[in-house]
């Protein structure tokens, strides 16, 4: 039995018995066994791999999901009982669940793991208390972003770890070589990339989640502020369960053995404590876009800093002084002296804005492009990301945006659009 797996299983935090990849072996596609991998003999096309399943795939088609491909991954798109406007209004008023089982967890453990997490990323991890956590970023040489994460420092003797579903291939060779690096120097760290064949990932989220959740655990949520992290039994389930989310509300993303995904849904779903529905992908959407979220490959990639793309917040104040992470002397030249284009958020008039529309300023001058956009179902305006000349980054500041071939008024605004409902009262946290 590995060092990993006893000390998980010590801890009470059970992922099944094919939960893992070891870093020296080549990660697998996240999901996909090595079986139901597609070899690629000399002179053969490889066949195209189909998309994956979460463990709640069947309860989504029982449930009448629109089922789409994204990230490799059978993803709800939205359900049959409810339009996209209605789940996204239903999360803000009440709560959601989101099926987020193709994001990529992992464990990271050994003496160093700390020293290690720090070497990749630019938080200040060794300062961060146990059962907390932040959102962090992998930065690479140049100073772009290989990808966002949230990071969990247990008490437990490892870091849990979620990534985005789109760069977890990328991410998994990334780390893993990293992780070989740190041991052939003499250094203690492993780490585990969860296949969701043993564990899922659900989000559970609105101002409703605290007293449906609170009916079926004896850990009182009201000692677990946002970006804390516990281990318990929820309505008999044994899980992980981390008060934050990708939507502004108060929330949850509960990690929990595959096979209790769906009677976990179902038992939630059955609550008298709130009003409980499934949300997919689209309201998910247009909700992280509402609390001004990045969404990977569309408003942060390996080609946009953290200053750029306004998450200079991320950097850990030690970081700044130390350095040390890579790309850092990039990335803190750029907190010194400015960069040229920034990250903002537009309201806009007539038509929404979408990814790729150019944004000029009054005089007709390119000066950016929009990177997200949508209607947003809670203000009733159009909102947009975009990367602007930094002059052009003020609030206030009026634009014009093309689209379809026709200006639409737009003005910089302060971000989130809507102000987020984190719960940060504060308390111990048991686990």
């Amino acid at each position: 039995m590995s060092s990993l797996r006893r000390i998980l299983q010590k801890y009470g935090e059970t992922i099944g018995p094919r939960g893992f990849c070891r870093p020296n072996v080549k990660p697998l596609s996240v999901g996909v066994s090595r079986a139901n991998q597609t070899a690629k003999k000399p002179g053969k096309v490889a066949k195209e791999t189909k998309p994956k399943a979460t463990p709640l795939y069947d309860f989504h088609v029982s449930h009448k999901a629109k089922m789409v491909d994204f990230a490799g991954w059978q993803m709800p798109l939205l359900y049959e009982d409810q339009s996209i406007i209605d789940s996204h209004l239903h999360t803000r008023k009440h709560v959601s669940i989101f099926d987020v089982s193709h994001m990529q967890q992992a464990i990271v453990s050994g003496n160093d793991r700390l020293e290690f997490l720090e070497s990749v990323c630019v938080s200040d991890v060794k300062n961060c208390p146990e059962n907390s956590g932040q959102l962090s970023l992998l930065t690479n040489e140049k100073g772009g972003i290989i990808d966002d994460m949230i990071f969990m420092n247990t008490s437990r003797g490892y870091l849990h770890i979620v990534l985005n579903a789109g760069c977890a291939k990328k991410d998994m060779e990334h780390l893993s070589r990293k992780v070989a690096d740190y041991q052939r120097s003499g250094k203690a760290v492993q780490i585990a990339f969860l296949q969701s064949e043993e564990r899922a990932l659900l989000a559970v989220q609105g101002p409703e989640m605290a007293q449906v959740l609170e009916a079926g655990t004896s850990d009182s949520l009201i000692k677990l502020p946002f970006m804390h992290t516990t281990l318990t039994t929820l309505f008999n389930f044994k899980c992980r369960i981390t008060r934050c989310g990708y939507t502004g509300e108060d929330g949850v993303e509960i990690s929990c053995l595959a096979k209790d995904a769906t009677p976990l849904c179902e038992t939630l779903l059955a609550s008298s404590k709130g009003k409980v529905k499934m949300a997919g992908l689209a309201a998910r959407d247009s909700l992280r876009l509402e609390a001004g979220l990045c969404l990977y490959g569309n408003d942060i990639d390996e080609d946009v800093s953290p200053v750029e793309a306004a998450l200079s917040w991320t950097i850990g104040k030690r970081r700044r002084n130390e350095g040390g992470f890579p790309g850092s002397e990039v990335i803190l030249g750029q907190l010194k002296n400015g960069v040229s284009m920034k990250r903002v958020g537009i309201v806009s008039s007539g038509a929404p804005a979408r990814q790729g529309y150019p944004v000029t300023d009054q005089e007709g001058k390119p000066i950016g492009k929009i990177t997200s956009g949508c209607p947003s179902p809670t203000l009733g305006k159009n909102i947009s990301m975009a990367y602007v000349e930094t002059p052009s980054s003020k609030n206030g500041t009026k634009v014009n945006i093309r689209v379809r071939n026709q200006d639409v008024q737009g003005q910089v605004v302060k971000m989130p659009f809507v102000p987020a409902n984190y719960y940060h009262a504060k308390g111990h946290v048991a686990a």
